[in-house]
């Protein structure tokens, strides 16, 4: 762009052009300078810029007049000479008139284009003429200011609050819209020709509604509010419409999980005075999971009484070291559905009740699912299923072996796998008739399993591997008959551990297993049936052989 933007690059002025061919705004500034100092020269010799593909200058400008003259002839601007004629006159901004002014943008002789003629021949359309085109420059004393932008509103001379909600248009301040003021009444409307008091009210009323409907939402949410933290939950009274309804928490379940089991099932009327209740009571914390037998419109308060009461608790407790086949009856009898139910379903399905991989695809195991039946409380009640309740066991044990690291653990005592780790723990059970014979048990099966060993060549000989075969649990038991029974799970009668697990072993049992002690112990009895004797040797060992059996008047 050109340094006033009137074109693209450095085209020339055209001719018609009042100003054409100066640099700045004298007209004749660079004819005159000139005549003033007739020892310069042009850049070209006095000659016209020569443009390689332009024809000549004269050919192209005819009689216009010679560039070394100025580059206009009196005969084609009359006017514009009559306007810078030299006389003793001044124009409107104290020039004198024939006087180039002194602008700094004017062309010197450092300025070739500044002499040159006009580069465009009388042909050449008009660029200046069309309506969009912008108006040639002005020298400063003749250029107009912009127009200062109007806006819509002036708060007038006060610039207060009364000038806002007034609305007038008085300029002088007096709020008398006296005819001299500077706007009428005309111009003090908005948009549309309304007032802007008019708006300015509405603007007002919006304002206060807005404002109001924020003070009531905000009271009424603070009414909820404090109704939800401070006021009183809703709640039955009483102990309850006398109709039984059981009840089923889960594992982990908290006061507000329990809270709307509840709810749900009628028992109380909200979980917020539940929570309450519960928090309240001393050993409201201790309510496990489980199903419970309660009544439908109890209060809160009796809710939680009976839950800790043994006469609500309906769960079906595993002992420590109870086989499969006694668990499978005591489901069927819970879910009340025909006796074998539950055992055929996990001789069928057994594959589909979440085993962990290293337990499944042993040889010559007798149940499969023997020692994943958890010893723990469960909540088992009519209309459930016996696959979902084995689940539920099998979770339980897989969770616990993997917590107390089995897996892991397995290969550093020396077993092939952690489904024989299992097993020892199970025989641990069996044979262990208190918690701290645990891990003295343990030892005595990693010994007598221990390869080379003279006191017992291998073999385990534990009466509790032949009671399983034959799913009793007898003590006197002959030696000819433990001896001569072929079954992979007798150790009377095979080295080893036997095929599988034998009972469903506890978590104490499992750390036992997990941790043995080191004293050389190879052989056990129990003389009362509450505690265990041990020895190293055979010899000590059948002393108390013999004590017991006197014991017995055998």
């Amino acid at each position: 762009m050109t340094e006033y933007g009137r074109g693209p690059g450095s085209e020339p002025w055209h001719p018609d052009d009042p100003l054409y061919g100066d640099d700045g705004w004298g007209g004749q500034q660079a004819q005159q300078g000139q005549q003033a100092h007739p020892g310069q020269q042009s850049p070209y010799d006095g000659r016209p810029q020569h443009h390689p593909q332009e024809p000549q200058a004269q050919q192209q400008y005819g009689d216009w007049g010679a560039a070394d003259q100025g580059g206009y002839g009196q005969q084609q601007y009359p006017q514009y000479d009559q306007q810078y004629a030299p006389q003793q006159q001044y124009d409107q901004n104290g020039w004198p008139v024939g006087t180039p002014p002194q602008d700094p943008y004017a062309a010197g002789p450092a300025d070739p284009y500044g002499q040159q003629t006009g580069a465009y021949g009388g042909e050449q359309a008009d660029h200046y003429g069309t309506p969009d085109a912008y108006p040639p420059p002005e020298p400063p004393g003749r250029r107009r200011a912009d127009p200062e932008p109007q806006t819509d509103w002036d708060p007038g001379p006060d610039q207060g609050e009364h000038a806002f909600f007034a609305g007038g248009g008085d300029d002088d301040g007096d709020h008398d819209d006296e005819p001299g003021d500077r706007r009428g009444r005309g111009e003090r409307r908005g948009r549309g020709g309304k007032e802007k008091k008019r708006r300015n009210g509405v603007a007002c009323l919006v304002v206060v509604l807005v404002l109001g409907g924020g003070i009531g939402g905000i009271g009424y949410f603070g009414y909820q509010f404090y109704q939800d933290r401070f006021g009183s939950a809703p709640d039955f009274a009483g102990d309850g419409n006398g109709r039984q309804v059981s009840v089923t928490i889960p594992k982990g379940a908290t006061g507000y999980v329990i809270g709307q089991v509840l709810k749900k099932e009628g028992v109380v009327k909200s979980v917020d005075a539940f929570v309450a209740a519960q928090a309240s009571n001393p050993q409201g914390k201790t309510i496990q999971d489980g199903v419970y037998t309660l009544e439908k419109e109890m209060s809160a308060e009796s809710a939680v009484a009976l839950m800790l009461s043994p006469k609500s608790r309906n769960n079906l407790v595993i002992a420590e070291g109870k086989r499969n086949a006694a668990i499978y009856e005591l489901i069927d009898q819970r879910l009340e559905v025909e006796k074998g139910t539950t055992a055929k379903v996990a001789k069928e399905d057994w594959e589909k009740l979440g085993l962990p991989d290293w337990a499944q695809d042993h040889e010559n195991v007798k149940d499969p699912l023997e020692g994943f039946l958890f010893p723990s409380s469960y909540g088992v009640s009519k209309g459930q299923k016996p696959e979902d309740v084995l689940k539920r066991m099998v979770a339980q044990a897989t969770a616990t072996y993997e917590k107390l690291g089995v897996e892991e653990k397995a290969e550093s005592l020396g077993l092939e796998n952690p489904w024989q780790l299992v097993t020892v723990a199970s025989l641990v059970q069996a044979e262990g008739t208190s918690h701290s014979d645990f891990r003295k048990m343990a030892e005595v099966i990693y010994n007598r399993l221990e390869p080379g060993n003279t006191e017992t060549n291998g073999m385990l000989e534990f009466d509790s591997t032949y009671n399983y075969v034959k799913n009793q649990s007898e003590i006197d038991l002959s030696l000819s008959e433990l001896r001569n029974y072929d079954n992979p799970y007798n150790t009377y009668y095979y080295k080893g551990l036997p095929p599988g697990p034998i009972s469903n072993p506890g978590e104490d049992a499992v750390k036992g297993a997990l941790d043995p002690t080191d004293g050389g112990w190879f052989y056990f009895i129990s003389l009362d049936g509450k505690t265990s004797e041990f020895t190293k040797t055979n010899a000590e060992h059948q002393k108390l052989v013999d004590k017991w059996n006197a014991s017995r008047g055998n």
